[in-house]
């Protein structure tokens, strides 16, 4: 039951001394505990079927017992249904009727303008406003739990802090990556520009490129994006909206994008629409996915994982979309402004999360629009330096956080030290309690600190 905390913080597992407080119930739902964190799953107290403003508390429940911690519900359990979306439930709408209606909408929008489409999509969405969880613009529902389950960790061991491998190599206090999904002609041949805008501001992209239908998909094009230090990664099949129509559908155009990924040397994979489904992902043959949005009030598909953090979905990590897309602010919620950016940029980097963006160059090509990305390249940039904020490629990110799982913080004489493979870039960290709250400490030498 505490295996996903301690996979979150990579911190030895004789601190994480929780056990189950009695019998939990055999339903799963909806409760909250203390204030602000919303828990879907079994509960040793009541649930409900639906989150609110309401919810029971299952805090009181929570029981200690020298130095151990009794929980009234299992962590693992509830990390994996927020991060996997298990807390959805069905619409009302059957799945004959809304699978009608997707199809027709993007069988008619390669002939809609963006002018036209905003105002179906703005229709489809009128209701989200009122979704009571996730929590718009991000959800960190995961992080904030275990926030929590390292304060009782910390509380266990006398308030002594407890050492875990920092999340980002290097000192790093948070990460930033910017993805660029091409999705007509127009922004096929726009690209080259956008990478001279990237360069300009010094900021490394990843382009997700539609294999068929779409556009033309040339060797040279895909070449000229890698040799300018740039990523390729498959983007969806033929951005239909119907990769998850049913499994039979998903795993037919599954083994074509396995192929495309393959030909393109491509290690990450992102879905048309941010259309997913957390069991069926795993029959992708790459490393790492970009699909899950934390929280999905602006997307087709409701839900979000409840996370700033990487995380892993069987063997794929997967690089959460934390940030507004550049369609929804300007289209759906009608803003050309880059204040909602700055927002949750600030707020994810004050929580050492992971900022991810979509610019598509489809959408950027006009020149208010260019302009206000610029004005968000170059504040990333600035944000970056200053806080010193990782800003690489994806892959990069999705290959740190797979050697960071295998690594651990070891005790070696009078120091804590991380061992595995990469760990001449990981840093140990300290979680402890002051004032009254959580906070880390992350050491500047590589591997070691003193313990006294």
């Amino acid at each position: 039951m505490n295996s996903a905390f301690v996979d979150y913080f990579r911190c030895p597992e004789e601190f994480a001394k929780f056990g189950v407080a009695e019998e939990l119930g055999q339903i799963p739902g909806f409760f909250r505990l203390g204030k602000d964190i919303t828990c879907f799953g079994r509960s040793a107290g009541p649930v409900a079927q639906a989150p609110s403003a309401d919810l029971p508390d299952a805090l009181p429940l929570m029981q200690s017992r020298g130095n151990d911690v009794f929980l009234p519900f299992d962590p693992d359990e509830i990390l994996e249904n927020l991060r996997r979306e298990r807390y959805i439930r069905a619409e009302k709408a059957s799945s004959f009727t809304k699978n009608l209606i997707r199809k027709t909408y993007y069988g008619a929008r390669p002939f809609l303008s963006v002018a036209v489409r905003k105002h179906f999509q703005r229709f489809h969405l009128r209701e989200r406003k009122n979704i009571e969880f996730p929590r718009w613009p991000i959800d960190k529902t995961v992080d904030t739990l275990c926030g929590e389950l390292m304060s009782l960790a910390v509380q266990t061991n006398g308030n002594q802090r407890v050492p875990f491998v920092w999340f980002w190599p290097d000192e790093y206090t948070g990460c930033a990556l910017m993805t660029h999904d091409v999705e007509h002609e127009e922004g096929r041949a726009f690209c080259g520009q956008l990478m001279d805008l990237d360069e300009r501001h010094r900021i490394r992209s990843s382009f997700q490129v539609v294999p068929e239908e779409r556009y033309t998909v040339s060797d040279g094009f895909l070449e000229s994006i890698r040799a300018r230090g740039f990523e390729v990664n498959v983007h969806d099949l033929n951005h239909d909206g119907q990769l998850f129509h049913n499994r039979e559908v998903f795993l037919d155009r599954a083994k074509k994008i396995n192929e495309y990924a393959g030909k393109w040397r491509s290690e990450g994979f992102r879905s048309g629409g941010m259309y997913r489904n957390a069991e069926w992902q795993g029959a992708l043959e790459v490393r790492y996915d970009m699909s899950f949005p934390s929280a999905a009030h602006l997307e087709p598909q409701i839900g979000g994982c409840c996370t700033v953090m990487p995380y892993f979905l069987g063997g794929l990590v997967e690089l959460p979309l934390t940030t507004t897309q550049d369609y929804s602010l300007f289209h759906i919620r009608g803003e050309f402004s880059i204040e909602l950016w700055k927002e949750q940029l600030e707020y994810i980097a004050a929580s050492n999360g992971l900022a991810t963006f979509i610019v598509h160059p489809d959408y950027v090509i006009d020149r208010r629009e260019r302009r206000l990305y610029e004005n968000l390249l170059q504040h990333l940039a600035e944000l970056c330096a200053r806080a010193k904020i990782w800003q690489p490629l994806p892959r990069d990110v999705a290959r740190w956080w797979r050697e960071r799982s295998q690594m651990r913080v070891e005790h070696s004489g009078e120091a804590w030290k991380v061992v595995g493979g990469g760990s001449e870039r990981a840093r140990v960290a300290f979680a402890q309690i002051e004032d009254g709250r959580l906070t880390y400490h992350v050491e500047t030498a590589p591997c070691r600190e003193s313990i006294a």
